[in-house]
């Protein structure tokens, strides 16, 4: 008897643990984002319920390109869907714009799996299992497909087309992450010789590759 309560308590400390590694599930309908707060929490503080509106659970604008955050390097722009309305609801999204020729490079979001669905355009869109395996899950997308991409893994965009290429995306985290793969080796002062045993390759290979990414 003991023993059998013994397992269903670890199971149950297990399946805690594994939850408390995402995001919480709310406690009430929902909770407004108070940009205006003061207070520093592990998310942001809930808006008075009678100050809610109609325009907390509203965003315009995803149907036009160009918005948000733009890479003339890797040649994306993303725009982040900022819903006060969804705060503590454990999404986020975006709408991510590849012109021809670009792409969002190797990259993974550390809390968040990911789905896409594509507006316009065609993308070869992919995703590389851990290691060992290293193997690589990817498909062309043209407009009305959708492709998932589970939490923590590195994936890619690559509009190899001659047209504009529009993703929606939606992640399953308020604040998912970005880790964009270049620019975390080689931006972030890593020494060359680390690089270059990393990369099976020369440090003076390390340093003009470095160069393209500093300042």
């Amino acid at each position: 008897m003991v023993s059998a309560l013994l397992v269903v308590v670890a199971a149950v400390a297990l399946a805690a643990g594994h939850g408390a590694a995402f995001d919480p599930n709310p406690l009430q309908d929902f909770c407004v984002a108070d940009t205006t707060s003061k207070v520093r929490v592990n998310g942001v503080p809930c808006k008075d319920p009678a100050a809610v509106v109609p325009d907390d659970f509203f965003f315009a604008g995803v149907d036009k390109p160009g918005g948000g955050t733009r890479s003339d390097r890797y040649g994306f722009t993303a725009q982040s869907v900022q819903i006060p309305g969804l705060n503590t609801l454990g999404a986020a999204h975006a709408r991510v714009d590849v012109a021809p020729g670009g792409v969002f490079p190797p990259h993974y979001h550390p809390r968040a799996s990911e789905t896409a669905v594509v507006l316009e355009g065609a993308v070869h869109f992919g995703f590389v299992t851990s290691y060992p395996e290293n193997k690589l899950f990817a498909k062309v997308l043209r407009k009305g497909d959708v492709f998932a991409v589970p939490q923590g893994l590195v994936h890619f965009l690559y509009n190899n087309g001659t047209e504009p290429t529009a993703l929606y995306a939606t992640l399953s985290s308020q604040n998912p992450g970005l880790v964009l793969l270049g620019d975390a080796l080689f931006a972030s002062g890593l020494a060359d010789d680390l690089l270059a045993k990393t990369f099976l390759t020369d440090e003076e290979t390390v340093q003009k590759i470095g160069a393209k990414f500093r300042p």
